[in-house]
């Protein structure tokens, strides 16, 4: 029994000297875009700030701070957020330069710009 309790033990102690604790990176935010209140009556102002400069790369968190729901969608099609409920969030990763112009489908006149150098 002795010998059972030591081997345990030096397994234990073995497999402690062996694990590695890794720890999943914090994502990091992308640079912020907010989908002001009362944007529904807005057009270039309705996403703040605007237009908005990142690089290759770099990804734009849009968020809903308005009390209705809102999209940010790709005029040309390259991406759609979907609906962005009031206090969500939606990111998109640039990964090419150029000039993305975009707007809200639910409320058309809502339109911002993107440039990613």
């Amino acid at each position: 029994m002795n010998l059972r309790i030591a081997s345990l033990a030096a397994l234990l102690a073995f497999s402690a000297g062996c694990s590695s604790s890794t720890t999943a990176p914090t994502p990091t935010p992308g640079t912020p875009v907010s989908i002001v209140t009362g944007s529904s009556n807005l057009t270039t102002t309705a996403y703040n700030p605007n237009p908005v400069s990142v690089a290759v790369g770099g990804t734009v968190t849009w968020t809903n701070n308005d009390t209705t729901a809102h999209t940010s969608t790709g005029d040309n099609g390259s991406w759609n957020s979907g609906s962005i409920a009031p206090g969500a969030s939606f990111s998109m990763t640039f990964a090419t330069a150029g000039t993305f112009t975009y707007h809200c489908t639910i409320h058309p006149g809502m339109v911002g710009t993107v440039t990613v150098q």
